[in-house]
């Protein structure tokens, strides 16, 4: 069997049946615009009152183009589906049926059955044929989705991610959208879902040429952290980023999109309608996932439209037990970690409209706790976790490592939906830096905003401890995060013990997700808790305890699931919880 799939977008080049291709790009504040087809005669676009320049001409797939704008500056398509030259230069018209599916019965996979694995592309191998070559390594420990940091074409050969600025066309340090295709494709063959992170809040800094067209994208009356807000009352900025969702929803065939940072998007209004058409456009029996994060802790799109949100107090709370850190926005969690973390099992978010240090002392969040644990997606590490702090640190350079497995095994076996960071698996120590390829004048500001950015932190008030925060821009910085698996004891029994409980999720505990409901959480100690759900035909139970001294426990009868115990001690059996251990029981339902 063989199908094709693409889409006739609204906004840049879009071949036709008839062997001609159509360019839109919406520039009302351009009184002219000629489409620049390399090696050919220039066109005038067809001006429309409403902002819109659109032209039709006899076009082949590979044809490289840009826009000539009022006879002065040269820039590629915002729609571009492809670039021959970074983020300045030509874009490329390509055909989206090309590409010849193998699995194009594909349908996904239920959302109770998700444990994700992030990645970032140029890290985990450096371009899509090297990702696809170990994705059988991930299907056999159990991922059962992977997610890809933001693929966006950036300016450079390197970026973090979250600085791209054509947001349809991935970026060719990677490889060809055909390349990205087949990495997608050969990822439903193992049974692997494939997610895109997608960057609706702001474009990066060098390669951004609406404003001088199209200043109606921005609200500069509504500053952001990059800058002038994008404006999601224009109809048109609506649509542009409602087609890129279905773009890589349905021509591309992503399984999912994670929206980034949706607290910096004005208009809450664009989330509801893009998950509305959304879920009008995905053909019936397909399982779709839409994921947010939100540092506003807003649970309300949790019951429409959207699968689950980023818990962030998880994460913050088990990194304060695991490190004893208090700065910055864990400062949130400075007093009662256990209590916080207690919560963040039974209810969803720590913070539900109580007061937030980090905030300044205002209220965030709202309530969660009539929500299912499947609307949290729960994590020890991510892009954001890691790559925020000033050396790129991984836990296993923070913490104990014991500790650290008995928070994995509560992470891995909890309801709440697991998601790994590339190199989790095998207890990777190698850092995962801040990293971008920009020069000059906007080199140093990037530099040097970022060290700003720690000038808060008692450890970074010296100027020159603040000096010895890597330099983005420096190749090396890129280099050391690459993430490379040893086959030493120690990543072969990380493998090992993460490998096992993402078998036992899927065999004990995520056919029973849906029903799951949470049965209330327990401070056990200063840093050992009690949870349990129901699930099923039975009763989950999580006792873990994430500091060195044992604590009292009542342990309820039932089957032993998964028991970690770094001293061995076998006091679990006569109500004690050692420090350090995790373990998980499934007793019938009463």
């Amino acid at each position: 069997m063989r199908e094709r799939f693409g889409l006739d977008l609204p906004f840049g080049a879009n071949l036709q049946p008839d062997g001609t291709a159509r360019f839109s790009v919406w520039a009302p504040a351009a009184a002219r615009i000629d489409l620049e087809l390399r090696g050919a005669e220039a066109v005038a676009m067809e001006r429309a009152a409403d902002g819109w320049h659109r032209a039709r001409l006899a076009c082949r797939a590979g044809q490289e183009y840009r826009l000539r704008i009022d006879s002065k500056l040269a820039v590629p398509d915002p729609a571009s589906r492809a670039q021959a030259d970074d983020v300045h230069g030509f874009s490329i018209l390509v055909d989206p049926m090309q590409y010849e599916w193998v699995h194009p019965e594909w349908q996904g996979r239920p959302w109770r059955e998700i444990a994700i694995y992030e990645l970032h592309v140029g890290c985990f191998g450096g371009s899509f044929a090297a990702v696809r070559s170990r994705l059988g390594q991930l299907a056999d420990l159990g991922i059962t989705a992977i997610e890809l940091m933001p693929l966006a074409h950036f300016a450079g050969a390197r970026n973090w991610g979250y600085d791209g600025v054509l947001p349809f066309a991935p970026d060719a340090s990677y490889g060809t959208p055909q390349d990205l295709k087949e990495l997608i494709d050969a990822a439903h063959g193992l049974g692997l879902c494939v997610y895109l992170d997608v960057v609706y809040n702001h474009f990066g800094p060098e390669g951004n040429y609406l404003h001088l067209y199209a200043p109606g994208f921005f609200d500069a009356q509504r500053p952001s952290p990059w800058g002038s807000s994008i404006d999601f009352r224009v109809a048109p900025v609506r649509d542009f980023f409602f087609s890129n969702a279905l773009y890589w929803l349905l021509e591309y065939r992503f399984d999912g999109l994670r929206l980034d940072a949706v607290h910096a998007i004005g208009d809450a209004s664009f989330l509801d309608e893009l998950a509305q058409r959304v879920r009008a456009a995905c053909e019936p029996g397909r399982h779709v996932h839409l994921m947010l994060e939100n540092e506003a802790n807003d649970a309300r799109r949790l019951v429409r439209g959207y699968d689950a949100q980023w818990n962030d107090d998880g994460h913050n709370v088990l990194h304060r037990l695991l490190t004893g850190e208090t700065q910055s926005y864990y400062a949130n969690f400075r007093d009662e970690p256990a209590a916080k973390l207690a919560r963040c099992l039974a209810e969803g978010f720590a913070y539900q409209g109580e007061p937030s240090p980090s905030h300044g002392g205002a209220a965030r969040g709202t309530p969660s706790a009539g929500l299912p644990p499947f609307r949290f997606i729960l994590f020890l590490q991510n892009h954001d976790q890691v790559g925020n702090r000033a050396f790129g640190e991984r836990l296993l350079s923070l913490c104990d490592p014991a500790a650290l497995r008995a928070a994995m095994v509560l992470v891995l076996l909890c309801p709440q939906i697991p998601l790994l960071f590339m190199g989790e698996e095998w207890g990777a120590r190698t850092p995962f830096l801040f990293f971008t390829d920009f020069h000059d004048e906007l080199a140093d500001a990037v530099r040097e905003g970022r060290r700003r950015e720690f000038m808060a932190f008692p450890d970074f008030r010296d100027p020159q401890r603040r000096a010895s925060i890597p330099d983005p821009n420096l190749v090396e910085s890129f280099e050391r995060s690459q993430v490379r698996c040893t086959q030493d004891r120690e990543a072969q029994e990380w493998r090992a013990f993460v490998g096992a409980l993402l078998h036992l999720r899927q065999q004990r505990i995520a056919p029973f997700l849906d029903d799951a409901r949470s049965t209330g959480a327990h401070v056990l100690g200063a840093a050992a808790v009690e949870a349990s759900w129901n699930l099923g035909p039975g009763r989950l139970w999580i006792g873990v305890n994430l500091g060195r001294e044992s604590v009292a426990v009542d342990v309820p009868k039932g089957e032993v699931l998964f028991e970690f115990d770094a001293n061995c001690s076998a006091d679990i059996s006569r109500g004690l919880l050692p420090g350090h251990s995790c373990c998980a029981l499934l007793r019938a339902a009463s």
